[in-house]
């Protein structure tokens, strides 16, 4: 009985040497953007890009019956839906343009 309080002991005791151990605040790290802003405008104009061209070839195929209408409507939909992504973007970027461009200085 004497050797299992010890053991439980020794085994707090060592759990708590680990914890005083571990510093209490961690490090902050820095962290480096993975894309620029650029970059991710341009991924987005070209993922539009090419969600027109899909829908294009989709289209051109469900004219000439080898693809199914609702294969069709599907790319239609994305590519719109992209499209209007990037005239959201277009429009917020020129808002934030002219805001800036009527600040005082």
């Amino acid at each position: 009985m004497v050797s299992n309080i010890s053991n439980a002991l020794n085994a707090y005791q060592t759990a708590l040497n680990r914890i005083n151990n571990t510093p209490a605040t961690p490090k902050a790290e820095v962290i480096e953007p993975a894309q620029t802003f650029g970059s991710v405008l341009k991924n987005v104009v070209s993922e539009a890009v090419n969600a027109q061209k899909q829908a294009e070839i989709t289209t051109i195929n469900g004219i000439s019956g080898k693809a199914d209408i609702q294969d069709v409507v599907l790319a239609i939909s994305n590519a719109e839906q992209a499209l209007e992504t990037v005239v959201a973007v277009r429009d917020t970027a020129i808002k934030a343009y002219n805001s800036i461009m009527q600040m005082n200085i």
